[in-house]
């Protein structure tokens, strides 16, 4: 069965002080992601990019915070596009700065909640996010949402989050750059943390395989957020926030082949991408690619694996 993909432009850059982003929606649109999709047989609605609401004023305790407003204000309208379009089928938010998963993960919680099926979460970054507004040095508010997709403490100001996700529902796979704050904060969840040592010892398939496993059996919703430097900057410059040591080509669309053949992934985010930052677009194609590996595309067929 092929989904409807529903793209959703979120031209943020706000979340953080690197300009740039807010043209990654126009990127992946000119990389041909929506005729991709199409070659694989699924029918693409492109809703355009999502418009940011009037702002109210609005201060926070952090005197390091920026364009809180901004980010309240892109949350509120992302969370509504979400929950909306997964009634329709696959939303794909082109992004936009990771903030942006601040209010995509919150539409699909509310639709998750409503269908009355846990949603899981599979972070896909060189970095953990795990700040809030309260404990963020940068005040960069791309690195908060995975604290307040777990329901941490400090999001006052925010929407509150419709159903915060279990920590055991959450999966950061790939991170490599965790400051001493986050770490500590991590320590204290039952979060799945496979940072590059684990996928270094134990290969890239076997604790993807796992976390699906759980997804599987409790019948879950899966939100993938698959940030631009998840990948190694020697194939993805276009991002401001380089790692080294990422994933490289063969292992990143190795991940994204076991999504597609688990069929359980019912929302995605492509975030971070800088096309000022880029060559020629290469990180954009390389993006566009990454997602038709995810919905179908195989340099060679294979019976699908049983997950008995």
């Amino acid at each position: 069965m092929k989904s409807t993909c529903i793209l959703i432009g979120a031209p943020i850059d706000t979340g953080q002080k690197r300009e740039g982003c807010l043209m990654g929606p126009a990127a992946y649109r000119v990389a041909g992601l929506a005729r991709s999709l199409e070659e694989l047989g699924h029918p693409v609605i492109d809703r355009g990019d999502v418009a940011l609401p009037a702002l109210s004023p609005v201060t926070c305790k952090n005197p390091a915070v920026h364009h809180l407003a901004e980010t309240i204000g892109w949350t509120s309208a992302l969370a509504q596009a979400a929950e909306a379009a997964m009634s329709e089928g696959l939303p794909i938010f082109l992004g936009g700065d990771h903030s942006l998963s601040l209010g995509s993960v919150a539409g699909a919680a509310a639709y998750a909640a409503k269908a009355r099926r846990p949603l899981f979460v599979l972070w896909l970054d060189a970095h953990s996010d795990y700040h809030t507004p309260l404990t963020t040095q940068s005040g960069n508010l791309h690195g908060t949402p995975v604290a307040y997709i777990a329901g941490r403490e400090g999001f006052d100001a925010f929407p509150p989050f419709p159903a915060p996700v279990p920590a055991e529902r959450i999966c950061l796979y790939g991170i490599r750059s965790v400051d001493r704050a986050e770490h500590a904060g991590l320590l204290e969840t039952d979060m799945t943390v496979c940072d590059m040592r684990v996928l270094d010892e134990r290969g890239i398939v076997a604790p993807l395989r796992e976390f699906l496993d759980k997804v599987r059996a409790e019948n879950g919703l899966l939100h993938v957020s698959l940030d631009v430097d998840f990948l190694d900057p020697d194939i993805a410059p276009a991002v401001g926030t380089t790692v080294p040591g990422g994933t490289t080509f063969r292992e990143a669309h190795l991940v994204m082949e076991h999504l597609h053949e688990s069929g359980l992934v019912t929302s995605l985010d492509l975030v971070e991408l800088n096309p000022f930052l880029d060559e020629r677009g290469r990180t954009a194609k390389l993006m566009v690619e990454l997602v038709g590996s995810l919905m179908g595309r195989k340099v060679f067929d294979r019976p699908t694996r049983s997950f008995g």
